[in-house]
């Protein structure tokens, strides 16, 4: 692969907050070139020259939305629906040929003008260019009526960007006219696609902003994943929604959607290297009744996970906290969707009691979701790892959480500061939609990211089989490894009923290898990929490849 390709994300809509915790990772840990293009929610941004006093005219809460400060140039502007984001994430030239130093910001910043001046006319809108006095694109520059359809604002530091345009489309122009001076130009309007009389949607769009933007970064050379273009909350189950109990919906329909259709019949002959040998001898049953007289549950049987007999024998298992019942309906997953009951607030103590009386030195505790909690849950899985480590502060504690509908809940448990934080992505962009509509690719590595800044080891999963192609999978590696994660799992999806995604192919165990191969490649620290391997298999030996040295591990946990 060259190290010239432009990497090109379709993220969706994303909350600002969000983009900017996956922005400054990829900024501070990637080496390859990708543009990031989304749509925000309602959010007004300034950077740190904004004339606040001057150019915000309303309280943006009272508006709907957001207000956040961001280290960019520009003064304050606004994103939202219909207006197409882009964050390129460049190593750029150093400005003197065969020298170390700066990068050419001005230069940069013509580069993105030029390329969306040029996406523009192909798009059909002509009269377009750069204002002298002011950054962005402008409709009609050269006459007594210039109007400001594309705003610009970027950072560039050790010859890296990040930040970077918002083109508007189909955007609501009242969020500028009315509450904001827009970049603080009093003087000039600004405009849209649609209202200079282009009828384009945001996909439309960005199809071409992608490769002309690949002509710019990427000396022609595209690779673009998008997650589903088509959401609405009808998409979800009523449980799914935060509405109580109920079935997943429109499931396969999701999935056709998203190019896969068929699959293999639940009742056909699984081939012999995804066929687990299942004993239980007399660890697993010792086990067994550990946890059943702790009251404890373990994602180990809940999720029907094929090593059970491998890890239970070895005296090993996870621990699953909050409850056996999940706020989210995955297509692939077994765990119960019933309402959740209250968090046991006995709990914490009852798995470190598990833990003592096993003897373990290294803990995986993973979660069901808890969207009906207000901190996600956080906070007891804090109380879970304090505890473990109140008896003995030299056991290693890996957590295996949901996302936390991307809140700030998370630096409760960053605050704690397991020696894993784990969270999975599951699959590739394309498909998120369809296999855990209740989640998303962007958030997911935000959650990541933010693991990642806070100086925490990090890990994340795939399931492999339901309808990617490999180049999905390495495109995936290769976003993991651009926010800094650790540790990735991949394994072979099962379909654990037939009320679930069906089996679209049995991945061969070469291409776990090739797999494992690429990822490392691109500079994770340990991929554990075979068909068998799930979320926490070979915990222990996973942390000791990624992070260098010997982790005290006694318990390697599925």
């Amino acid at each position: 692969m060259s190290s010239s390709v432009l990497r090109v994300r379709w993220l969706g809509r994303v909350a600002y907050s969000e983009a900017l915790a996956l922005q400054e990772s990829i900024f501070h840990n990637g080496s390859d070139n990708r543009l990031l293009l989304l749509e925000h929610p309602h959010v007004f941004t300034y950077g740190p020259s904004a004339d606040l006093t001057k150019n915000l005219k309303c309280d943006p809460a009272q508006v709907g939305a957001e207000f956040v400060a961001v280290n960019r140039g520009g003064d304050i502007t606004y994103h939202g629906p219909g207006q197409l984001v882009g964050y390129p994430l460049l190593t750029l030239p150093p400005k003197l040929a065969d020298s170390e130093g700066p990068a050419d910001s001005v230069a940069y910043v013509h580069s993105v003008e030029q390329m969306i001046i040029d996406s523009l006319r192909e798009l059909g809108l002509q009269d377009v260019g750069t204002m002298s006095k002011y950054p962005g694109v402008w409709v009609n520059p050269n006459s007594d009526n210039p109007r400001k359809i594309c705003a610009i604002g970027v950072r560039v530091s050790r010859r890296r960007t990040m930040h970077g345009f918002a083109l508007n489309v189909s955007t609501d122009l009242e969020y500028m006219r009315k509450h904001i001076v827009p970049c603080g130009i009093s003087e000039y309007a600004v405009t849209s696609m649609r209202e200079e009389g282009i009828d384009a949607s945001i996909k439309d769009v960005a199809e071409v902003v992608s490769r002309h933007a690949a002509k710019m970064w990427g000396s022609s050379q595209l690779e673009r994943q998008d997650v589903a273009w088509k959401e609405s909350l009808s998409d979800l189950s009523a449980f799914s929604r935060g509405e109580g109990p109920g079935q997943p919906v429109r499931m396969m329909g999701r999935l056709a959607r998203a190019g896969v259709e068929g699959g293999v019949d639940i009742s056909a002959r699984k081939p012999d290297w995804i066929r687990p040998r299942v004993h239980h001898g007399a660890e697993v049953l010792a086990l067994k009744k550990t946890l059943r007289d702790a009251s404890l549950v373990t994602v180990c049987e809940e999720a029907g996970c094929p090593n059970l007999s491998e890890c239970w024998s070895s005296g090993t298992a996870t621990f699953m906290v909050l409850g056996e019942r999940c706020t989210r309906a995955c297509g692939f997953c077994l765990i119960d969707t019933q309402k959740p009951l209250d968090a046991d607030h006995h709990e914490p103590k009852r798995v470190a009691d598990a833990v003592r009386k096993m003897g373990l030195s290294y803990a995986v505790l993973t979660m069901v979701a808890r969207d009906d909690l207000v901190d996600g849950g956080m906070e007891h899985v804090a109380q879970c790892v304090r505890a473990i480590r109140a008896h003995d502060a030299s056991i290693s504690v890996e957590t295996l959480i949901s996302d936390v509908r991307g809140t700030d809940a998370l630096q409760i448990l960053i605050d704690e500061r397991p020696d894993v934080l784990n969270h999975n992505v599951e699959t590739v962009p394309r498909l998120q939609r369809a296999v855990r509509p209740s989640a998303g690719y962007a958030r997911s590595l935000s959650v990541l990211a933010r693991s990642k800044r806070a100086g925490l080891v990090t890990k994340s999963g795939l399931i492999v089989g339901m309808g990617e192609t490999d180049d999905e999978v390495v495109g995936t590696l290769a976003d993991l490894a651009a926010v800094g994660v650790d540790i990735v799992t991949i394994g072979q999806y099962l379909r654990p009923t037939t009320h679930h995604l069906p089996v679209a192919r049995w991945v061969e165990p070469h291409v776990f290898e090739m797999y494992k191969e690429v990822g490392e490649a691109f500079g994770i620290g340990h991929v554990e990929s075979s068909p068998l391997t799930r979320s926490s298999y070979h915990a222990k030996e996973s942390a000791e490849h990624a992070v260098g040295a010997a982790v005290p591990v006694s318990i390697g946990v599925k």
